[in-house]
């Protein structure tokens, strides 16, 4: 069974694919009868293949397919791509606070957190979930409430199957929105300018940002803001994108949400290459920082390697952190290391992303963001969730004291 990641091998006994709340419960209690280990399956883009459990039972719920939409509230089916719901939300006139990747799972990314481009105006996904629907450990049909609601805003699917849940739209459905592209030997004063820039970025805008080789092999670096307020004034931000070096091409125009999406999907489609990928979060673009991002990107081994970076600020550091499982709210930038690679020996390529997350590591903050956390960083996980670590496991205990449920790494 294929998931995004072509490095996962795994293969499962079983895979059982549903399309309602009692085909998830009958796999549940199936498992659990058959002492099977248990995982499962939304849009498949965990890179580590947690999706996957060797010789176990796989619930595969992109059968759950439900979008239905009643003034700002999606109530979304568990199988649903965040692409699928921002273009149902769009012929509302409303958007869904999502990713950076159509394909994604609405539901995974929600649960897990969900950086994206309205994080500072609207929070992280898991901010703007209002309910869900989920089938717990002994196969029981729950309402989410109180702690259990608490645990979903971050904590993924540690607690149960969420086969249904309702997230806050926001009014619009079109944003400022493109790509500001440089050339890759400019990378010390682009970076530089940008960490400058997102000091005083209000909450309207979202960067994301990185180095990556263009389709033609030319080593780039690429901005793409997100505004999501007055097209005016968010022209004279992308102006001061603009300044910090001489664009190859700067492409934004006022977009379908959509737009940005499907654009992501093309640069990560399942392509057969395999993926590693090491994440920290630092406190901001300092000068050490940008310095050793710079050596990284001049010292990849191939193409396939990409630094992508998220600004963490504004709505999303307003929340308390005990209000949701997510708890590390101060403002920051999550640095994703990427490193692909294809039919080649896949030691450099590892190599690289280790040695780069480790040269970063002086300038870390504590933990790092779940989602994308390897099953392996015991150092970050530990730290991950800040305060709400011991609630965490108070709510695991209570709601899956046998440890079903696997999926992104808990304290």
């Amino acid at each position: 069974m294929k998931v995004w990641n072509s490095a996962v091998t795994t293969q499962p006994a079983l895979v059982v694919r549903c399309e309602n709340d009692a085909e998830v419960s009958a796999a549940v209690r199936r498992a659990r009868d058959e002492g099977l280990s248990l995982s499962v399956l939304g849009g498949g883009h965990d890179w580590a293949g947690r999706a996957l459990c060797e010789n176990g039972l796989v619930i595969d719920v992109n059968g759950l397919k439900k979008i239905s939409i009643e003034d700002d509230v999606a109530t979304v089916g568990g199988g649903v791509s965040s692409l699928e719901v921002m273009e149902a939300a769009a012929a509302t006139g409303q958007a869904v606070v999502a990713g950076t990747v159509g394909s994604v799972g609405l539901t995974g990314l929600t649960i897990g957190g969900g950086y994206g481009p309205q994080l500072g105006s609207a929070g992280l996904a898991a901010d703007n979930l209002v309910g869900a629907r989920v089938v717990l450990a002994d196969g029981t049909v729950v309402e989410a409430e109180d702690d259990l609601l608490w645990a979903l805003r971050g904590g993924g699917g540690n607690f149960g199957v969420v086969t249904e849940m309702r997230v806050k739209l926001r009014p619009f459905n079109t944003a400022l929105a493109g790509s500001v592209l440089f050339p890759g030997q400019q990378a010390h004063d682009v970076f530089t300018g940008l960490g400058e820039l997102l000091a005083e970025a209000p909450d309207e805008l979202g960067v994301l940002s990185g180095a990556m080789d263009l389709p033609d092999g030319t080593p780039a670096l690429y901005l793409n803001p997100t505004w999501v307020g007055d097209p005016v004034v968010g022209v004279e931000w992308v102006r001061k994108i603009e300044r910090w070096g001489t664009p190859l091409v700067s492409q934004v125009a006022q977009v379908p949400l959509s737009e940005s999406l499907r654009a992501a999907d093309e640069l990560f489609a399942a392509d057969g290459r395999s993926w590693i990928l090491r994440t920290l979060n630092v406190a901001a673009l300092t000068p050490g920082v940008v310095t050793t991002i710079v050596s990284a990107v001049q010292n990849k081994p191939s193409p396939n390697q990409v630094i992508n970076m998220h600004h963490f600020h504004g709505a999303a550091t307003r929340i308390s952190p005990e209000s949701a499982a997510f708890g590390q709210r101060r403002e920051h930038v999550m640095v994703e290391i990427i490193s692909g690679w294809k039919d080649e020996d896949p030691a450099p390529f590892q190599r690289w992303a280790d040695e780069t997350l480790e040269a970063l590591r002086e300038y870390a903050l504590p933990g790092g963001y779940p989602n994308l956390l390897a099953p392996d960083a015991h150092a970050q996980i530990v730290q991950a969730y800040g305060t709400n670590a011991a609630r965490l496991r108070s709510v695991k205990q209570r709601f899956d004291p046998e440890g079903t449920f696997t999926a992104i790494p808990l304290p």
